[in-house]
């Protein structure tokens, strides 16, 4: 068996090919493009298992490499210490360090979901910067309104009806900013359309439609966190307990203990901050849909934190997210009557 370290950049992939000893077969560079790769795997010796660290480039690499390889492996890059704290950095020895810790087992694997979800993952990601824009556009129209002294609804602002009237009503309008305004609109109005577009092909997609459908029978989970649910957690096989799914959506705090003393720190930043954002949003609303989820979310917050109260709620979110996808079955309110610490142990 050969054990192979990957250091991938944008135009180039360094790599180290080692034996079980840790003898170094051969090193090296490449053109990081598929026909590159293709040539360069013909000349390696069979077996062979390579790593490589998380980067925007893994994606297709592990791809190419999977049907080639005995085993392909990807790297949690903060986890990755024996390289960030090195004295001595380049390409050729990360490439060995990374073949050295696959070979001895000591690699920080992270999990790599299949091609078919990084594909529509990719869609709903693009449907959040959308919604970014939109949330940028929106505040330059009031920004503009607010410079020109222009009297408005904040409330009623964004809906169609009522810009129309108050640009062709409103004297105030002044002609310089116009345009601006009539722009920004269209360009809201397009983009609505488009993440309108993009949410519905993916509810309708066969591979995550009955799966979204089920998702979808919880109170205070619309198709996006049902989507984002679905997309960015991949395969819930992989979570032995309800606490693995909670920090893996960053709703918990790091724990550091030294002696009898035991501190925990605020909301970890290693993450999936996608899925954290949409939970967290869909907290704030869910406790309006289901009764358990407004008890929750009470009990936290009259102990005087409306944060904390609001990531009780979105924990217990991922609770019925996780139990709905395992059990494969629609959500029935009345099989959650049970305590916190019940789902934690049953988990």
């Amino acid at each position: 068996m050969c054990y192979i370290g990957l250091d991938v950049h944008k135009k180039t992939i360094s790599y180290c090919v080692k034996d079980v000893s840790g003898q170094v077969h051969s090193e090296g560079a490449i053109e990081a493009t598929r026909n590159s790769l293709g040539y360069w795997m013909k000349g390696l010796p069979q077996p062979w298992t390579a790593a490589m660290e998380a980067t925007i480039f893994t994606g297709w690499i592990y791809d190419h490499l999977l049907p080639h390889a005995q085993q392909v492996k990807v790297a949690h890059p903060v986890m990755l210490r024996a390289i960030a704290a090195s004295k001595k950095k380049n390409d050729r020895i990360d490439a060995s360090k990374i073949a050295d810790c696959l070979r001895c087992g000591f690699l920080p694997e992270c999990y790599m979901v299949s091609t078919e979800i990084r594909d529509r993952r990719r869609t709903l990601r693009y449907r959040h910067l959308l919604v970014r824009q939109m949330v940028q556009l929106k505040n330059r129209i009031s920004g503009l309104l607010l410079e020109t002294g222009v009297s408005h609804n904040k409330q009623r602002l964004h809906k169609a009806g009522y810009f129309r009237e108050l640009l062709n009503t409103n004297k105030e309008v002044s002609a310089s900013i116009r345009p601006l305004l009539e722009l920004s609109r269209e360009t809201v109005a397009r983009l609505q359309r488009t993440e309108y577009a993009l949410v519905s092909s993916l509810s309708r997609d066969p591979l995550l439609k009955e799966r979204i459908k089920l998702l979808k029978t919880i109170p205070g989970a619309g198709p996006v966190t049902a989507l984002t649910w679905a997309l960015e957690i991949g395969d819930v096989a992989r979570f032995r307990t309800l606490k693995q799914a909670i920090s893996c959506c960053g709703l918990c705090g790091e724990e550091k203990s030294s002696a009898d003393a035991t501190k925990r720190t605020p909301i970890s930043k290693q993450r999936n901050k996608h899925i954290q954002s949409v939970l967290v949003e869909a907290a704030k609303l869910a406790p309006r849909h289901s009764h358990e989820l407004a008890l929750v979310y009470d009990r936290e917050k009259q102990k005087g934190n409306a944060n904390r109260a609001t990531l009780a709620a979105a924990r217990k979110l991922v609770a019925y997210l996780l139990a709905a996808d395992r059990r494969q079955k629609a959500f029935e309110a009345s099989e959650h009557h049970v305590s916190e610490d019940q789902q934690n142990a049953a988990a």
